[in-house]
């Protein structure tokens, strides 16, 4: 801790103009937030200060970043050490070991020059006492530090360590890791002049500029190569006839993993960085990949390279290779299901690009949709397939029957494909190659109004895996479009929806009175419980159900309760419980199957939690009394009596 004679008076006018733009001061009254910045001193920390120092600073005051950032880290008995975060201006440190009145937890160390609001302990502890809207927000924030502890825990007792891996792609933000200005262009010089600039610059993009100096677009080094050597073009050539528009942004506080997936999703090389409004740099894969090491970007880019389907069949399996980075990394589950659908759904472009190529082109529009984990994008290891297809005929009858016959083949050696890949038949037969799955957009919508219209209480279970679809493939306005009807006419079903309400409460957590697990308790499985069954699909089925009444389109199952919490329809408490205990339960699953695998086991969904950690056992047993809350939410909002 830095001595007293180090830190200054600062003017309680400039604390509190800062903290009314920070959370989560700017929730106190105004006379509150006056008296908080009236007993406010400011520190300056040189960069490279150790300002906390694990398990030795004596923690005297609380801080909030005004300018600057710090990294946050562990070291361990053998020096090693794992970063845990970046912070930056607005953010703050120190709350943790002051309410737990214990030296520092963790090191904190300045990346650059550093200025501190610093408060004292007795004004942060009175502070916490008199405005229960900031104290619930640092508690929560330590809630929110025993998941990651359980987090850390799995990591280190399921998966043992094979590289040395960062945290950066998780903790660092794009904005931290650009240096310098944008370079720009105006979008009526010539492409030999950008050629120039980008190689006196030694970068591979200019952004591209209007009269005004408004960023209209950008221009790279491929472009210059694809859009004029390739074409012949002369090098006297506008920019703005090759450029790309509009610019793709991301904002500067992102981390540099949702800057590579989307990236990778729209397969570009080049995003430009926003800052309140303003284009302040760029970041380009070269840039992540130099920060993390290694990428899941190599086999992204080994997929799109394949020329032969045969060839895309042992990709496959290096999708868990790269999971095991992430979760090596510290990435949560939603990262990682988000990163295995992005490399599935390449494998299933690749393969069904090469398959029109080896066909000819399809007679009509079509779109291969993606349904059950597939279209929820939640994928772990080796998914069953679950897809069908949505198609267009044409009004001649030799037409018709020509193109029913080439979506029959295209759809049957596309599912024996993706079988050579590493992803198994769906055992209820729910592929394209069933040729009830193979409708037109006017039959897919007949068959989603008879399912609602009509419900049988043993067939609505049957046909929820429909409602989760999404487009993997081909027009995507065709999925879209059963997915608005689905929107507005869902909510008018009401008894649909009931039936579906009541399968939500069938499913009680596996915890016994006296909140013991309930396991199996004999057979393949003894001593087991099935975390998918009794874990993970009580919150998916709420999600779904919850969606379908407010006519919400996302599929993924965290994407519909973040709208859900925006619209009013659950509470933001009950929102933050059910999305932390979803995505341990995620985690808990993806690491088990991933420990299963490398144990040279086939991945299954049971777990034995005597093979749990204290803390671990713990963070599961309060993820399933979620269920219990979120099943009362249900019993509530469709006046159901609790099964």
């Amino acid at each position: 801790m830095p001595q007293k004679n180090n830190a200054h008076s600062v003017s309680p006018e400039t604390v509190l103009e800062f903290l009314q733009n920070t959370l989560p001061f700017n929730e106190l009254e105004k006379d509150d937030l006056a008296r908080l910045a009236r007993q406010c001193i400011i520190d300056f920390f040189p960069k490279n200060t150790l300002i906390f120092k694990q398990d030795v600073t004596e923690v005297t005051h609380f801080h909030v970043i005004q300018k600057g950032g710090v990294k946050i880290y562990l070291k361990d008995e053998e020096g090693e050490v794992t970063l845990k975060d970046f912070r930056g201006e607005g953010e703050y440190f120190g709350a943790l070991p002051l309410i737990q009145n214990t030296t520092a937890n963790l090191n904190v160390e300045t990346v650059e020059d550093t200025f501190c609001f610093l408060f004292s302990k007795e004004a942060f502890m009175e502070l916490l006492h008199s405005a229960p809207k900031v104290a619930n927000y640092f508690l929560r924030s330590m809630s929110e530090k025993l998941v990651r502890t359980a987090y850390k825990e799995l990591r280190q007792h399921r998966v043992s360590t094979r590289t040395e891996g960062s945290l950066y792609l998780f903790s660092a933000q794009v904005g931290a890791i650009v240096k310098g200005e944008p370079q720009t262009i105006h979008a009526d010089d010539t492409v030999q002049n950008a050629a120039i600039r980008m190689a006196q610059l030694h970068i591979g993009s200019l952004l591209v500029t209007d009269g005004s100096g408004n960023i209209i677009g950008i221009v790279t080094d491929k472009d210059m190569r694809t859009r004029v050597v390739a074409q012949g073009l002369d090098y006297a050539t506008r920019i703005k006839w090759i450029m790309a528009s509009p610019v793709q942004t991301i904002a500067s506080h992102a981390v540099c993993f949702d800057a590579l997936l989307q990236m990778m999703s729209n397969r570009i090389h080049h995003l430009a960085i926003e800052k309140q409004g303003k284009i302040v740099g760029v970041v380009t894969t070269h840039d992540i990949m130099v920060l993390q090491g290694t990428s899941p970007l190599y086999l992204f880019r080994e997929i799109l390279a394949q020329r032969r389907i045969e060839d895309l069949y042992q990709l496959s399996v290096k999708v868990p290779l790269v999971v095991r980075s992430l979760v090596e990394e510290g990435a949560k589950a939603n990262n990682i299901t988000r990163m295995i659908t992005i490399l599935n759904d390449q494998i299933l472009d690749r393969i069904l690009t090469l398959m029109i190529e080896k066909m000819g082109a399809p007679p009509s529009r079509f779109c291969w949709i993606l349904m059950g984990s597939e279209g929820r994008r939640e994928q772990t290891f080796r998914t069953d397939q679950d897809n069908a297809l949505i198609y267009e005929l044409p009004d001649d009858k030799n037409r018709k029957q020509a193109a029913q016959e080439y979506f029959r083949i295209f759809a049957e050696e596309i599912i024996e494909h993706l079988v050579e890949c590493g992803y198994p038949r769906c055992p209820g037969n729910i592929m394209a190659s069933n040729s009830n799955l193979r409708q037109t957009l006017s039959g897919w919508i007949n068959s989603f109004n008879n399912w609602m219209r009509t419900p049988d209480p043993k067939e609505v279970l049957n046909t929820t895996i429909f409602f989760d679809f999404r487009p993997g493939y081909g027009d995507e306005k065709l999925a879209r479009d059963l997915r608005k009807h689905l929107c507005e006419s869902a909510p008018r079903h009401e008894i649909f929806l009931t039936h579906l309400a009541r399968f939500c409460l069938t499913v009680r957590p596996p915890l016994s009175f006296f909140k013991n697990f309930i396991v199996e308790k004999d057979g393949e499985h003894k001593n087991r419980l099935n975390l998918k069954e009794t874990g993970l699909v009580p919150f998916v089925d709420f999600a779904r159900l919850m969606s379908l009444k407010y006519g919400i389109a996302e599929s993924n199952t965290l994407g519909r309760l973040q709208l859900l919490n925006e619209q009013g329809h659950i509470s933001t408490d009950l929102y933050s419980e059910t999305v932390e205990a979803y995505e341990f339960l995620m985690q808990l699953r993806l690491i088990n199957q991933l420990y299963m695998m490398e144990e040279g086991m086939s991945p299954s969904n049971y777990i034995n939690p005597g093979d749990l950690t204290d803390i671990e056992k713990k963070t599961l047993k309060e993820s399933f009394e979620v269920i219990r809350k979120i099943q009362a939410s249900v019993t509530q909002q469709f006046h159901l009596r609790e099964c």
